[in-house]
């Protein structure tokens, strides 16, 4: 859901559409297109030539780093701290989905469409780009499985050929359901959906044990991916430490499923942009859901033939170093929606059935749109982007010192830095192309 800020002073309820699909158009930026795009591409160029010059041996190890303090490892261990985070989320999910059948049938009223599409979805990014594999140490359906499967029960292996093809398939599923479904913010089927969800993981959990939910969780998978940028880290012997965010890229694991994974959420964000353009509204009824469903798997696919062919049949690989990228995309689309329609959740999580008991006094506020200038969303989109197509290069270009020789490795760099110098300009475009 791309965003800039709205007039301010609008009420919350006027909001009610934005859920439905973003929030704007981009004509209104303090910024030139062209230049911007331009500009970008030329960025990511300049640092792939620079690190072919000064970037001569590996240089990321996701074993080095330093110590955390004792007392900040032992609370991040904590089982007690563990057990009263999960207790928590899974609290919350239950008033979630109670809210969701049981609240205000509006949207603009009901806290359910917000706290999934917002709140949960926008904000697991960060909180496992900071925190870690957040959603891994406190998912209800692990919660869940532990409670109700049955003790000593054998469980089939989970088959290695899957890897992320499920949770793949699962964030392909809810983009479209964000982006192109329609009445997808209608509270009562945002509380279906959910229960649908847990329903089918739980039974897939049955078969294959908790192993499921590293892979077969779309979140679960999505959050763990992303915590690999976490700049806190362990070593092999179980030491917390600080190390650089893009240490974890570099190992070149390939795992069945995790290129298309990371396709899906570049491609997704990109489909978001385009919906926003000037051209896509002027040719695309939005009500079209056969349009919207051809656009979002076209720009899906678009990526995933690109990356594809760049890296010519090593992509599997190399595929965590497109995570950067998915983070600054999605960075880009959705901070200023997360800062401010999440100021929605907080407002409705006050009386979340709609009774008149105001339990944190902010009923009836409105959502501040003072709080970013557009100029301020300009900036951090651009170079959330830009960004995040540099580091996906720096990262690429390392796990290719690890793999051949420095001048080899800078030669089959260059159809990959090719390619994010495509994807950063395709990003842009669409970003700007209100």
């Amino acid at each position: 859901m791309p965003v800039v800020p709205v007039v301010p002073g609008q009420a919350a309820g006027d909001a009610g559409g934005v859920l439905a699909h973003g929030l704007g158009g981009r004509s209104d930026l303090p910024l030139d297109a062209l230049h911007a795009i331009a500009g970008g591409g030329l960025a990511v160029l300049a640092s792939f030539l620079l690190l072919g010059v000064v970037w001569r041996r590996p240089r990321l190890d996701p074993g080095r780093g330093r110590p955390l303090p004792d007392a900040l490892a032992r609370a991040a261990g904590s089982p007690a701290v563990r057990r009263g985070a999960r207790a928590v989320v899974l609290a919350a999910c239950a008033l979630v989905v109670a809210v969701a059948f049981a609240g205000p049938r509006r949207t603009e009223q009901n806290l359910a469409p917000w706290a999934l599409y917002v709140t949960f979805w926008v904000g697991l990014a960060p909180a496992s780009v900071l925190l870690g594999p957040v959603w891994r140490a406190v998912n209800p359906l692990r919660v869940l499985h532990a409670a109700i499967a049955r003790r000593g029960a054998a469980c089939r292996e989970y088959p290695a050929r899957l890897g992320y093809w499920p949770a793949a398939a699962w964030l392909t599923g809810f983009v479209w359901l964000e982006l192109v479904a329609p009445g997808r913010a209608d509270p009562r089927l945002v509380g279906a959906l959910i229960l649908g969800y847990a329903s089918v993981n739980l039974a897939f959990a049955r078969v294959y044990g908790p192993a499921w939910f590293a892979r077969g969780d779309g979140f679960e998978a999505y959050s763990t991916l992303l915590a690999r940028m976490c700049p806190i880290g362990r070593r092999p012997d179980g030491t917390l430490i600080l190390r650089s965010p893009l240490a974890a890229l570099a190992d070149g694991r390939a795992v069945a499923g995790q290129t298309a994974l990371a396709c899906v959420l570049i491609g997704s964000t990109g489909f978001d942009g385009l919906t926003r353009t000037a051209f896509w509204r002027e040719t695309v009824d939005p009500r079209d859901v056969a349009a919207g469903t051809l656009g979002l798997l076209g720009c899906v696919a678009f990526v995933a033939a690109l990356y594809l062919a760049a890296a010519r049949g090593r992509a599997a690989r190399f595929s965590a170093t497109l995570l950067p990228i998915a983070l600054g995309y999605t960075v880009a689309h959705y901070f200023s929606f997360f800062l401010l329609e999440g100021q929605m959740t907080v407002i409705l999580a006050s009386d979340p059935f709609g009774t008149g008991l105001d339990l944190l006094g902010l009923s009836g506020n409105r959502v501040d749109y003072r709080l970013l200038s557009p100029a301020l969303v300009a900036a951090v989109q651009i170079n959330a982007i830009v960004l995040g197509h540099i580091a996906a290069t720096a990262a690429s270009h390392d796990l290719a010192l690890r793999t051949y020789p420095p001048a080899r490795a800078v030669r089959d760099q260059i159809p990959v830095a090719a390619a994010m110098v495509a994807l950063t300009c395709a990003g842009l475009a669409a970003l700007l192309g209100g």
